[in-house]
């Protein structure tokens, strides 16, 4: 049995800089999609000298960042002494915890001077017992992402976060959760299952497609309900499709969200901050900035 659509919609117009950005989640509709609380989606466009690439130093606590990058390379810094650059088709991944100041710039991929930028970035709810834990980080580059071909030549599938099948992601679980990157060559379909009560929801960043039997556009958020069932892709087009899977178990404790912090009450919020103002969370060290 195919899974039901709940909604789905666009998002809306957030830039950081000269980087366009349209954040996708939270949106009208939902806060979250299993311990997913936040999706940004970057570019697909062009980067030259003269733009304001980056996001500059922010904090974070009670969550863990993680951006995907399709095309471009990412360079980040951090209050924990991390640095390190993620080229096209690699992973950042940061938990937070109990603090941690961050910087990102967006840049052409060094290796194949790609000049387009196009990516992701996700916040991944940290349950309340470990949202106060040492911070850490962890890149992945591209070659070093579970992929797996698709019967029938139709494409492949990549595990961002999470499993599939015989797959398993480096990035560490603290719920059921999972991020997938499917690739789909044209007039193919694919279907994946998933069990009661699982969250799920689909994006498209830059084709159309149908999904479970109904037209969707380029940039379009569908959330599904929560029942066992099926998703099943179908590109219709003569281009190569890609599109987003994402979500996993409920995340049953309070959520209480305030700019760059993502606690369980309001006191842990206003405490997050009280500790940002004090000096708390580190400063960076920019001494190997390229």
């Amino acid at each position: 049995m195919k899974k039901k659509i709940s909604f789905s919609g666009k998002g809306n117009r957030a830039d950081i800089g000269d980087i366009a950005i349209h954040r996708i989640l939270p949106n009208r509709y939902a806060n979250a999609v299993g311990p997913f609380v936040f999706l940004d989606h970057m570019g697909p466009q062009m980067l030259t000298k003269k733009m304001k690439a980056g996001t500059g130093a922010h904090p974070h606590r009670g969550i863990a960042t993680l951006t995907y990058i399709l095309s471009g390379e990412g360079e980040h810094y951090d209050s924990a002494g991390n640095h390190a650059k993620v080229r096209s088709g690699g992973i950042q991944w940061m938990k937070a915890g109990s603090g941690i100041i961050h910087d990102e710039t967006a840049n052409p991929d060094s290796q194949t001077a790609n000049p387009y930028l196009h990516g992701f970035q996700f916040w991944i709810n940290l349950p309340s017992k470990i949202k106060t834990e040492k911070p850490e980080y962890m890149d992945i580059q591209a070659a070093k992402v579970p992929l797996k071909q698709l019967p029938d030549d139709s494409g492949w599938l990549k595990v961002i976060v999470g499993s599939y099948e015989d797959l398993k992601s480096g990035i560490p679980n603290y719920s059921e959760q999972f991020l997938y990157h499917i690739h789909l060559e044209p007039d193919k379909r694919v279907s994946v299952s998933f069990t009661e009560k699982t969250e799920v929801a689909a994006f498209l960043p830059a084709q159309n497609a149908k999904i479970n039997d109904a037209e969707y556009l380029a940039g379009e958020f569908v959330e599904f309900d929560r029942n066992e069932g099926e998703i099943e892709i179908k590109n219709t087009s003569k281009d190569v499709l890609d599109i987003l899977l994402f979500g996993g178990e409920h995340y049953d404790e309070p959520i209480v969200a305030m700019g760059p912090f993502v606690m369980n009450t309001e006191h842990e919020i206003s405490q997050a901050y009280n500790d940002f103002y004090k000096g708390k969370y580190g400063t960076i060290n920019y001494k190997n900035k390229s």
